[in-house]
């Protein structure tokens, strides 16, 4: 089992900062892709940032120059740090995981944490 558990969130004022942080858990070999999404109230969910195991970085264009994904690979956590912060802005974040499990299984899979809601308040 691997558990996927994110922490941060709440309400802040536009133009203000906020750090969002994920680990994961249980039977992990090894952890690959580890990202951020986003879905706002009436919208679908959107990638906000993804990091690859060895750094390689990709931003949505509506987030570039405004946060910044990290990882350690050795605790398999990932953080975002989001500054300039706007109402829309305002969405249920969550992290996911590509985890190859220490159980033997043939493959990677996705697991996701149940997400926390950012608040940006104008």
């Amino acid at each position: 089992q691997v558990q996927v558990v994110e922490s941060g969130g709440g309400l802040v004022l536009t133009g203000g900062s906020m750090r969002l942080s994920c680990v994961a858990s249980g039977s992990i070999f090894r952890v690959n892709d580890m990202g951020w999404y986003r879905q706002g109230p009436e919208k679908q969910r959107e990638l906000v940032a993804t990091i690859s195991r060895r750094g390689t970085i990709n931003y949505a264009d509506s987030v570039k120059g405004r946060f910044t994904i990290t990882r350690n690979n050795a605790e398999n956590t990932v953080s975002l740090q989001m500054d300039m912060l706007k109402p829309e802005d305002s969405a249920v974040y969550s992290c996911n995981a590509e985890v190859v499990s220490n159980t033997g299984a043939p493959r990677a899979m996705t697991y996701w944490g149940k997400g926390t809601l950012v608040t940006v308040s104008s």
